[in-house]
């Protein structure tokens, strides 16, 4: 099974964006542009607050939120990022290395931008990660005085590769992001035929890590969710999908009681579960473990329930340690 097949959607879309975003300040196009030995020295770029004209290549960026380990990964000329703390622990040593190195221009949420630090950095590109609704936070105009910005902000989760797509190529960095890519494509394509007999058949369901233990609730996710996207591409199946759509995440996840636990994963025969990065469990998914009700789930009756670390990889590097993780994990069926 080839992800870049089974994958075509996603695949299809990522090329639109491409297509769409990418634009040359030449009345002949980029293509021609290039063709010709010539680099524009600027282009049009479509993204979350427009179409705006950045740098054919630029020299000094900006990156802020999911754009900083994306653009970390795709070895891009980066001049000052934001802190991101929450991806530290799946960096590898040399991009975590990079990383502490780098100025911080802004803090972990969006309303923490330096605006005096950012402009010291003297960038001739700005790329925001956030959300849209998070750009209420942050003073754009005042960064388009500095340099273009380029807002590229996550969606759904499954979206991480599409959108660290768009990011590197604004950056001009798509030739480590697509060696990347390749990578990671080709070992999801390993495992996907190592366990095709063993995995698509089963049903499975997955609990979250953002569960509110306060309120009583914890995160079932579906297919296209943080947890569940790497799992599918190497075969995994997950059933159900969300009673009432939200925006974003809220489109895959949803939050229900504890007391509506065996009507929301009674139906898997395999459920997996979020762990963090160095496998403990976190206190929102031990509250649904302790449960009298999850010890009841057929599922776990029959020990059939498995830990995935690092899923909340945004980027195709992260992502191979998912990968590990997964086929770590999923390694008993294989005895079954």
């Amino acid at each position: 099974m080839s992800i870049r097949r089974s994958s075509g959607l996603v695949g299809a879309l990522a090329l639109a964006l491409v297509l769409a975003g990418c634009g040359s300040s030449s009345s002949e196009g980029g293509s021609d542009a290039s063709k010709k030995g010539e680099k524009a020295e600027t282009r049009v770029f479509a993204a979350d607050n427009g179409k705006i004209t950045i740098p054919a290549d630029p020299q000094r960026v900006v990156a802020t939120g999911y754009a900083v380990p994306a653009l970390i990964e795709a070895d891009a000329p980066l001049v000052g990022i934001s802190s991101w703390q929450r991806g530290e622990p799946m960096m590898s040593k040399e991009d975590l290395a990079t990383y502490k190195k780098l100025t911080k221009v802004a803090g972990e949420q969006a309303a923490e931008t330096n605006y005096e630090a950012v402009a010291e950095a003297k960038p001739d590109l700005i790329v925001i990660g956030v959300p849209a609704p998070a750009l209420g936070d942050i003073d754009v105009k005042r960064l388009e005085s500095i340099a273009p910005v380029v807002a590229l902000g996550p969606t759904v989760p499954s979206a991480w590769r599409e959108l660290a797509h768009k990011q590197a190529d604004a950056a001009g960095a798509l030739k480590r992001f697509d060696a990347v890519q390749d990578a990671y494509e080709a070992k999801a394509d390993k495992l996907a035929k190592k366990y095709e007999d063993v995995l698509p058949p089963h049903k499975l369901g997955h609990v979250g890590a953002y569960g509110e233990v306060a309120k009583g609730t914890f995160q079932r996710e579906f297919g296209g969710s943080w947890g569940t996207n790497v799992a599918e591409d190497v075969g995994a199946k997950y059933y159900g999908k969300v009673k009432k759509s939200g925006p974003g995440s809220r489109s895959v996840s949803e939050y229900p009681s504890i007391e509506e636990l065996p009507d929301s994963l009674g139906e898997a025969d395999v459920i997996t579960y979020s762990v963090k990065p160095d496998g403990s469990v976190p206190e929102s998914v031990k509250y649904v473990m302790d449960s009298k009700l999850w010890k009841n789930l057929p599922a776990v009756k029959a020990k059939m329930t498995f830990p995935i670390r690092y899923t909340e990889a945004a980027t195709y590097g992260q992502a191979m340690q998912t990968l590990d993780a997964i086929d770590t994990s999923f390694a008993p069926l294989l005895d079954q």
